[in-house]
């Protein structure tokens, strides 16, 4: 007669999950370093045009997708954009960002990209509509303001309608804020 023994089925233990395990579950949800950003629910700043808030005037801003090389991406999570000589250029019924300096990214060797290339911005139509009607009126400029990757992932560029300002301009503009300062100042000083 031959008896085979039955493996005894034990209950699994539930254990804690480890560290690792903590951290790719809430890599998944989305939580983690790089979440806070700007202005969005999340991203990472990649590039600021610090510029472009002093010497133009603000009217309108867009928020638009770009249409990107592999390497081009690579590069920008490694922080490798400058967005200081960069402008938006409307052909046909496409943006784009013109002049904007995305660096080489090292480890591509012969796929790699032009680092100046002009690169399509990606926009819904009837945003489009909207703002190339502001856009083609006299004395007025599309201008990035930011670039950055949401909270997806997804890399953005916020581009803005911009009018220029005047030196005069910009000196009213200093005088107002360091009055406003002097007066928190002083409010300060007597609390």
């Amino acid at each position: 007669m031959n008896k085979t023994k039955a493996k005894p089925t034990r209950p699994k233990p539930t254990q804690p999950k480890t560290k690792s395990a903590v951290r790719s579950s809430e890599k998944r949800a989305g939580a983690g370093k790089g979440q806070k950003g700007p202005g969005t629910s999340g991203g990472k700043l990649i590039a600021d045009n610090r510029k472009a808030r002093h010497k133009y005037e603000i009217l309108d801003s867009l928020e638009c997708g770009l249409k990107l090389l592999g390497s081009e991406v690579k590069s920008l999570r490694n922080g490798k954009c400058q967005l200081d000589e960069a402008y938006g250029r409307i052909k046909g019924e496409t943006l784009w960002l013109v002049g904007c300096d995305i660096a080489e990214y090292p480890q591509a060797t012969v796929w790699n990209h032009e680092p100046k290339r002009p690169r399509e911005l990606l926009v819904h139509k009837r945003e489009m509509a909207r703002f190339i009607g502001k856009a083609k009126e006299k004395g007025l400029t599309l201008v990035p303001l930011r670039m950055y990757f949401n909270a997806r992932g997804i890399a953005k560029c916020e581009l803005a309608l911009c009018k220029g300002m005047k030196l005069h301009d910009k000196r009213e503009k200093m005088k107002k804020a360091d009055a406003r300062r002097d007066m928190e100042r002083a409010l300060r000083r007597k609390s």
